[in-house]
């Protein structure tokens, strides 16, 4: 069964949250991919990855870079899409999969200083519950690091 993952932002924001846990995703040799709101978004995040630190590299794309299949970190705004094979997928902006089928992790980061992002969260925490997810809540501590709470 797919273990869901909630990681609630509170001190650093998703641009400089997300590469951090990226990165230990790839260090641990896992692929992933991430499900933003919007083409826009998936824009400025993978803007943010090649650019978040600047002795940091993380590998990846999205469709408009091509060889899809070949990329660690795939991004997208398509539900269901998972072209590399990835074995996690980080869902932000509110995002929730189509499907868990083939995840063997679903990370939902959320922003705990918008109310109705956190109302939102708490609604698929409740479907994921109802569905028989084994379910992990995660706070973020303010160094950036997380806290598991539940």
């Amino acid at each position: 069964m797919t273990e869901v993952g909630f990681y609630h932002l509170l001190h650093l924001p998703l641009e400089r949250a997300l590469p951090k846990l990226l990165e230990k995703a790839m260090e641990r040799g896992h692929k992933a991919v991430v499900l933003a709101g919007s083409k826009d978004r998936v824009e400025a995040l993978n803007g943010t990855l090649w650019t978040y630190e600047d002795r940091s590299w993380l590998p990846h794309g999205s469709a408009g870079d091509g060889a899809a299949a070949e990329q660690p970190i795939f991004l997208t705004a398509e539900e269901d899409e998972n072209p590399n094979g990835a074995d996690i997928l980080v869902a932000v902006d509110g995002r929730a999969p189509g499907t868990a089928d083939g995840y063997a992790r679903i990370i939902d980061m959320f922003d705990g200083r918008d109310e109705e992002l956190v109302a939102a969260a708490r609604q698929r925490w409740r479907s994921y519950l109802d569905q028989g997810f084994e379910l992990t809540y995660w706070q973020q501590t303010e160094a950036g690091g997380w806290e598991k709470k539940a």
